[in-house]
């Protein structure tokens, strides 16, 4: 898992991987910027302009006050907000990474028969629909299980984008029963590797370059099992 990482870092640096991180930079902090708006704009909705305070009296910077702090918690949140936005790297981008990553190091391969835009879509948004609610309970608990927290997001996520990384450059070379044969036999694997991987999302800005890096480190971790399978 590690040698699959590092060499997936080492791809990042590559003319063609660097096109495609701005790409992801732009995704990322569009739809970061959006799910932003979205907070302060519904916390308008839920809150006053105007408050009376027992001898106080009314307070009017209310609203004001309020989208302060929806900034500082979406700062926060965006930490969290970070695995959802790779899970749409994640579908619209793998296949260029892969593509990138076969080209340079497994030049032999037979050319892939390309997931129609549909069927990428459809497994796009259920994806980020699954990433979506299940850190979105998690941010519910880890305010009780606060020393736990760390741990808590590396194992969630690392779970969810280890298998979905896997799986999506999976079948990109084989049938969806195949790839979730392989993943079952190397679950373990996988959820490591997806974990490590989850440890730079919570640093801001190294975790712009994760998706990229991400998508590299799972196609050469398919590829490694892949050949072990056929050896044994």
């Amino acid at each position: 898992m590690f040698p699959a990482i590092l060499r997936g870092w080492q791809d990042l640096i590559r003319p063609e991987a660097l096109k495609i991180l701005l790409l992801g930079i732009a995704l990322a902090l569009g739809l970061l910027i959006a799910l932003g708006v979205a907070t302060i704009w519904l916390l308008g909705l839920l809150l006053p302009d105007t408050v009376n305070l027992p001898f106080w009296g009314p307070v009017t910077w209310v609203d004001a006050a309020a989208g302060w702090v929806a900034v500082a918690v979406f700062l926060f949140a965006s930490i969290f907000l970070m695995a959802p936005v790779a899970s749409i790297f994640t579908g619209f981008f793998l296949d260029d990474v892969a593509g990138m990553v076969e080209r340079e190091h497994y030049p032999d391969l037979p050319p892939v028969k390309p997931l129609g835009l549909l069927e990428t879509l459809g497994d796009t948004l259920k994806f980020f629909g699954v990433v979506i609610a299940a850190n979105l309970v998690a941010l519910m608990i880890y305010p009780f299980v606060i020393p736990f927290a760390p741990f808590l997001f590396l194992a969630l996520n690392g779970y969810l984008l280890g298998r979905e990384y896997f799986q999506m450059a999976a079948i990109r070379r084989m049938s969806r029963a195949e790839a979730r044969a392989l993943y079952e036999r190397n679950k373990l694997t996988v959820w490591i590797t997806g974990a490590i991987m989850a440890v730079p999302l919570s640093v801001p800005v190294l975790n712009l370059v994760v998706p990229v890096v991400g998508a590299a480190a799972f196609t050469h971790l398919f590829h490694d099992l892949a050949r072990r399978q056929l050896v044994a």
